[in-house]
Order: C-alpha cells, then sequence, then structure tokens
C-alpha cells in the first residue's frame, strides 16, 4: 500500500517520503481500516520534527485521526468489518493515517453517522473529543461563565469555541489579524482579542474586572503567561497544548495567590463508557447545529507536505483533510 512516511526528523517537506510500506493484521484491540480521509494536526508537524512526546521510532507514518472502512478486527474488537468509522489511529506505533491503510483503535472508535461526511469525520474526534474532556468533564464549564479560548482559529480552539457556546458559556478567544478574528466570531466568541501585551486588559473590560471563569489553554509559550493574567479567582486553566511549540510555564506563586486550579486535558485514558457518553453528546450538539467542523478544501495525498507546512506556518482556519485515494 502506499504511505507517507517520516524518515529522518525536520520540516515536513523534508522528512516526509511516500513510498509503498506492508501493513500486517491488527494487534488485539485494534482495526486494520482502508482509510478515506485523515485529519492533519500540529502535533504531525512535531512528529515530523521529532519533538512530540508520542513521537515513534523511525521510520514511521504520522496521521492521528481518520475515517475509513473496516477490513480487519484484532482479537477482542467491537467494530466490525464493513463498518464506516471515524477513529483514532494508532500512529504512536508508527501507523497512522497518512495512508491507504492503517491501524485504528478500536476503543476510540465510533461508527460515522449518515449524514456526516467522511471528511467531517476524519476531522471531528480528537479536537471534540478534547474540548468535551477540557470543559465538560476536567474544566466543570458551567452555563454563564465566562470561557477565554487562545487559538481560537485552530482546530482545537475552533473546537472549543462552539463547545462553550452549546454548553451556555459566555465565549471570549484570541486570534491575530482580521481574518482569524472574524473566524472566531462566526463560530460564536462574542469578542475576538488579539494575543498580544493587552489582553489581560481587553478580558477585564469586557468582563467588568472579573475575569475568564476557563481559559482553554492550547498555544504555550507566551500565550500562557498572558492567559494566567486573565483567570478569574478561583478559575480553572486548562492545558491543551502547545501550537507555539513551547509549554508553558506555570508560577506556583501566582497560582497560589491568584487561587485558580491548572488543570492538564487529553482525551486518551478514558474507558468506553466515557468516551461513547462523550459522542453521544457531542453528536446531539451536532445535530442541534451547534457544532460544525470548520473544514478548508481537502487536501490531495499528493499535497500532504505543503498542508502541514501551510498548517505551521498559521494559514490554515479551522481543520485541514487529506483525501486518501
Amino acid at each position: 500500500m502506499r504511505a507517507w512516511q517520516v524518515l529522518g526528523a525536520g520540516e515536513p517537506r523534508a522528512a516526509l517520503a511516500l513510498g509503498e510500506v506492508s501493513l500486517g493484521a491488527p494487534p488485539p484491540g485494534m482495526l486494520r481500516v482502508r482509510v478515506e480521509a485523515c485529519g492533519l494536526g500540529l502535533p504531525d508537524v512535531f512528529m515530523c520534527r521529532g519533538s512530540y512526546a508520542l513521537t515513534p521510532k523511525l521510520p514511521f507514518t504520522p496521521g492521528q485521526e481518520l475515517a475509513g472502512v473496516v477490513l480487519e478486527a484484532g482479537q477482542g474488537s467491537q467494530a466490525k468489518v464493513g463498518e464506516r468509522v471515524m477513529a483514532v489511529s494508532a500512529f504512536f506505533l508508527g501507523h497512522g493515517g497518512f495512508a491507504q491503510e492503517a491501524w485504528a483503535l478500536d476503543d476510540f472508535c465510533f461508527r460515522v453517522p449518515g449524514d456526516m461526511s467522511v471528511e467531517e469525520a476524519a476531522a471531528f474526534l480528537i479536537p471534540y473529543h478534547t474540548a468535551w474532556v477540557g470543559l465538560v468533564r476536567r474544566g466543570a464549564l458551567r452555563a454563564g461563565e465566562t470561557l477565554l479560548v487562545t487559538g481560537g482559529a485552530g482546530g482545537t480552539g475552533s473546537a472549543a469555541i462552539q463547545l462553550g457556546r452549546a454548553i451556555g458559556a459566555r465565549v471570549l478567544a484570541t486570534a491575530r489579524g482580521g481574518e482569524r478574528q472574524a473566524f472566531c466570531r462566526a463560530l460564536g466568541a462574542e469578542h475576538a482579542l488579539d494575543p498580544g501585551d493587552g489582553l489581560a486588559d481587553a478580558v477585564r473590560e469586557a468582563t467588568s474586572g472579573h475575569g475568564a471563569d476557563v481559559v482553554y489553554e492550547t498555544v504555550g509559550g507566551d500565550a500562557f503567561d498572558a492567559a494566567t493574567r486573565c483567570i478569574a479567582h478561583e478559575g480553572r486553566l486548562l492545558l491543551i497544548g502547545f501550537a507555539s511549540g513551547r509549554w508553558g510555564r506555570p508560577d506556583p506563586a501566582q497560582i497560589v495567590t491568584r487561587n485558580y486550579s491548572l488543570v492538564g486535558v487529553i482525551p486518551s485514558g478514558y474507558g468506553r463508557e466515557t468516551k461513547g457518553a462523550a459522542q453521544a453528546e457531542l453528536l446531539a450538539h451536532r445535530a442541534r447545529g451547534a457544532l460544525r467542523v470548520p473544514l478548508e478544501a481537502p487536501v490531495p495525498f499528493a499535497q500532504l507536505p505543503e498542508a502541514l507546512e501551510r498548517l505551521a506556518r498559521r494559514e490554515v482556519l479551522g481543520k485541514l483533510v487529506l483525501q486518501v485515494k
């Protein structure tokens, strides 16, 4: 089968090569899937560079979330051969979704609803389950509270804006430039703010001095530092990611004196029951029109490296999806 593989650390166009790869039978608890589409994310860029915590040994195929048809089910799997599914791939074993076939996790796999395109399905699980774990499970966001989403124009941030609104929170978002700010407002952010030095003052002004009850922090680095100055007394700062390439550095003295909670968020590690509850709630929001995956034009299979570099340059609004043919 054809697959993109990282052969050495570097930027995507230098690191990736398209070639023939063999894929064996899936291990217990996994599936072999004929991939129809695969979502692109910054972790794929970081894996190319060798800077992601779950980067496999070389050579490997990235691509964390996919949609396609089950070809083979490993021992103990619940998905059925022939089902069209959306799933998280076994990228950490080197068999991600940037390929014609991939291994996928049976316990993070759901049937694709009949009214959902394969492109939307391929871009749904990681952004929206991350948002659910962060805002519902870990952050306990309540209707009427204020949510600040950093990096609101990205795939993860755009999911959090929508889910925050669906919960009934007042949503603020950060984004650079008029186009990205307008994108955030179109998704439901009441205010789209520049992430620069004046952010804390802008958040205080927008909240009559209260600050953000929950901060959904996707960027890291300087954005994390700015977010800590925006949080309300007894607020919750959710650590989602480091799109800037550097994690934020918490200040214990500030956490204590401001009396806020620093909360780690990742959608893996939960059992089927919790993941199933998240999926059911998210699809219910989608059915009433509260959630939609903001997709750019699908990326042809041969153009993956260029698309990942666009993502790295912050030229993408929402999500990019690779068409696998």
